[in-house]
C-alpha cells in the first residue's frame, strides 16, 4: 500500500482529513518579484518607471516635445509631436538618450528607441 492511498483510506475511516504539511515560510520581498514577472506585471512597473523618468532623462525641451507610449519587449516607443524633431533624436540623441536609460534603468529593460510622429 503506498503512502498516499494509506492516508485517503484513513482520512476515510476517521471522517476528516489530516491537515497538509505547511509551507516554508518565505519573505514577502522574496515573493513579489517572481510572482509580478508570473503575472506580467512586472513590465508594466517597469513601463511606468521609464514613463516617470522621461523629463529627467531628456530634459524640457524634448519632453515638451515628445512622450514615451510603451516599453515592449525593450524597446521604448516614443511620440514625437514633429517629423523635424523625429530626425534630430533619431540620428543625433538616440545614443545619448539610450545610454541615460541603460545606466538608470539596465540594459535588460531599455535596448533600443522608436520615435514615431
Amino acid at each position: 500500500m503506498t503512502p498516499a492511498l494509506r492516508q485517503k483510506v484513513l482520512a476515510e475511516w476517521r471522517g476528516y482529513r489530516e491537515p497538509a504539511a505547511e509551507k516554508p515560510l518565505v519573505r514577502v520581498g522574496d515573493a513579489i518579484a517572481p510572482t509580478l514577472r508570473n503575472l506580467g506585471l512586472k513590465d508594466l512597473m517597469n513601463e511606468a518607471d521609464v514613463i516617470a523618468a522621461w523629463r529627467d532623462i531628456v530634459g524640457n525641451f524634448i519632453a515638451a516635445n515628445s512622450a514615451p507610449v510603451r516599453l515592449v519587449g525593450g524597446t521604448l516607443t516614443v511620440r514625437v509631436l514633429q517629423p523635424s524633431l523625429r530626425f534630430e533624436l533619431e540620428r543625433q540623441w538616440r545614443g545619448t538618450i539610450l545610454e541615460k536609460l541603460r545606466a538608470r534603468f539596465g540594459s535588460r529593460i531599455v535596448r533600443q528607441i522608436a520615435f514615431r510622429v
